[in-house]
């Protein structure tokens, strides 16, 4: 009963997010904005739709229960939840779940943005791990922990690519 009300509340989460990012998305194109990346899009969202499907499978078809140490996976998991809304907010109106890029406009490095060049990504990162762990759905977590290291190596190089020729935008990189 748990793993089902935590795992709704995160997919309504998502849902909600992917709402947030087309309002955002029709902004910034209303303002000359375009997006960079699409043909690699389609494949993300492939992934984080089946990380989902694979953690409900894992969990129901091996008859998975909370881990023993749940209590602080759920403490960690509820930070990264944080996190994750510090960084939707420091975006504003420039989050979004795809590359899409305002010519003329500032990068942000506020919030999180101050700290880490791509905090949501690392945030991803930890929910992916996290939200199996929290389950003992040791082969999603594994899979798509390395999955999504894969999409990361594709995702980030195009966005600092994209932002460079942009903006002012200086990568550390």
């Amino acid at each position: 009963m748990l793993f089902f009300v935590i795992i709704s509340l995160v997919i309504a989460q998502r849902l909600i997010e992917v709402l947030i990012a087309k309002r955002n998305e029709k902004r910034m194109f209303a303002q000359g904005a375009y997006e960079v990346g699409a043909s690699h899009y389609p494949y993300m969202l492939a992934l984080h739709s089946s990380f989902f499907v694979s953690l409900f499978a894992e969990v129901l078809y091996f008859e998975r229960s909370i881990s023993l140490i749940f209590p602080v996976l759920f403490v960690i998991f509820l930070i990264v939840q944080a996190l994750r809304i510090w960084c939707l907010t420091s975006l504003g109106q420039f989050w979004n779940t795809k590359i899409i890029i305002l010519p003329g406009s500032n990068v942000i490095k506020t919030g999180p943005y101050r700290f880490i060049r791509h905090p949501n990504y690392v945030i991803v990162c930890m929910e992916i791990l996290l939200l199996p762990l929290m389950f003992q759905a040791y082969l999603t977590a594994l899979v798509f922990t390395c999955l999504n290291f894969a999409m990361l190596l594709v995702r980030i190089p195009q966005e600092e690519k994209a932002l460079r020729e942009a903006t002012d935008y200086k990568s550390d990189f």
